[in-house]
């Protein structure tokens, strides 16, 4: 068994539910002692854009937003597909802090190494 766990998530505002399931999935992780990496493509490079986040809710109240501080303190890497945040104007100078731009080779080998939940 692996204490690597990576969340992929992709989508965003279009599906907040989802959205904060994901975020809070990868809280628990680090809380349960995992060695957690978020990476975020398609829709879901929207959250890691400044202020997006605290405009998302799932349907039982729960914050995207929280969780999202809560990695952001711990210093849980959350990484966000290049290309995809190009197309959707998602810059380093937009994004929050502790997101960086990743590639499609870093999520491989993040998987190869660790358990994947893809939301």
């Amino acid at each position: 068994m692996t204490d690597n766990v990576v969340i992929v998530l992709s989508c965003g505002t279009d599906n907040p539910n989802r959205s904060t399931r994901a975020l809070f999935l990868a809280m628990a992780a680090h809380q349960a002692g995992k060695n957690v990496s978020v990476f975020l493509l398609d829709d879901g490079v929207n959250i890691a854009m400044q202020g997006i986040a605290e405009n998302i809710r799932a349907a039982t109240g729960d914050s995207a937003d929280d969780h999202l501080s809560y990695l952001q303190a711990n210093n849980v890497p959350i990484l966000v597909c290049t290309p995809c945040a190009r197309y959707r104007k998602v810059t380093e100078e937009n994004m929050i802090e502790g997101a960086r731009m990743a590639t499609g080779a870093e999520l491989i080998n993040l998987s190869c190494n660790g358990a994947v939940i893809s939301l």
